[in-house]
């Protein structure tokens, strides 16, 4: 080899001037890869919606009602694991293609018998939002809830919504149009709540909470400090005094500063992970994005079956 031909390779600054440029380059990217693994996910998020409305829907062509929000001989429904609560998912199972966790429910019990113990642990593909991760108390959870009011108020009968205490709603009993009504929302999972089958806060919610946010409509109990807000649009709304500030990201479990005793009664609304939107199932079947800057009052009226009160425009 002539020893006058020199080997050329890179100096330290051009190395570092590379990794920079790939540091650069990978940071941009990382955004992009986030982005397109979340669209995955909300759109695997509104195929569970969508087959949760075909499983209603085929219930209600075999029963002609629509299955119960919850069913028990007392009331108002306590967010306590005790009592029948046994709630609607259970039975949209067998329409769910999960007719083996059917069979092994014993319904001469309630939803937290020790006869139940094995099933209320099984972790439903179709009912859990892949955003949600594992979430609080592991696989037993549902990251869908009926809406069973317009306003925050314990679960009971003859609520404005399509799944509550004891209900049997058909769809030609919601005047206001399948397409304008709320059937199913997606709701973040909360440290207090029990199991998907149970027909409490854990599968079920209304629009009187705004959409990721902590405003309650308290009027159903007297008992609370009043605490009046305004949101964007004007409207004010009633927070209980004990409620600690949500952070910027809507968690719903900051609600644990609320006393136990009061907790029983709060059922809350919807509220998802995906940035910005929660996917909501329509009585038609069709599941839309609903910002979570929607005003109060229009995303009161989709969460009520019969108002009778006009829409400017769909919020979606």
């Amino acid at each position: 080899m002539d020893p006058t031909v020199r080997r050329r390779a890179f100096t330290l600054v051009e190395l570092l001037v590379v990794i920079a440029i790939i540091g650069v380059l990978i940071a941009l990217l990382l955004p992009a890869v986030q982005a397109a693994r979340e669209a995955a996910r909300r759109s695997q998020c509104v195929n569970n919606l969508t087959q949760v409305g075909l499983a209603l829907r085929n219930y209600e062509s075999a029963h002609f009602v629509l299955p119960p929000g919850v069913v028990d001989a007392k009331r108002p429904i306590r967010n306590k694991p005790e009592g029948y609560h046994l709630g609607w998912i259970v039975q949209l199972l067998p329409y769910l293609d999960e007719t083996i966790a059917f069979r092994h429910i014993d319904f001469s019990v309630g939803a937290y018998h020790k006869n139940n113990t094995p099933v209320r642990k099984v972790m439903i593909e179709s009912i859990r939002c892949p955003s949600d991760g594992q979430g609080w108390g592991g696989p037993g959870l549902s990251s869908y809830a009926g809406c069973h009011h317009d306003r925050e108020a314990p679960i009971d009968t003859d609520q404005c919504g399509v799944f509550f205490l004891n209900s049997a709603v058909r769809s030609r009993q919601i005047p206001d149009g399948l397409a304008y009504t709320i059937f199913v929302g997606e709701k973040r999972l909360d440290a207090r709540e029990t199991t998907w089958l149970s027909g409490t806060m854990a599968t079920l919610r209304n629009t009187g909470t705004r959409l990721n946010g902590t405003e309650v409509d308290m009027n159903w109990d007297n008992h609370w400090q009043k605490d009046v807000e305004q949101s964007d649009d004007g409207t004010e709304y009633w927070t209980p005094k004990p409620m600690e500030p949500m952070g910027s990201a809507g968690d719903e479990s900051q609600l644990s500063a609320v006393p136990d005793a009061e907790w029983q009664w709060i059922v809350g609304g919807f509220s998802s992970f995906h940035p910005g939107v929660s996917n909501f199932l329509f009585g038609d079947g069709s599941v839309h994005a609903i910002s979570d800057r929607i005003a109060m009052d229009v995303y009161q009226r989709l969460g009520n079956r019969a108002d009778g009160k006009l829409l400017q425009e769909r919020p979606f």
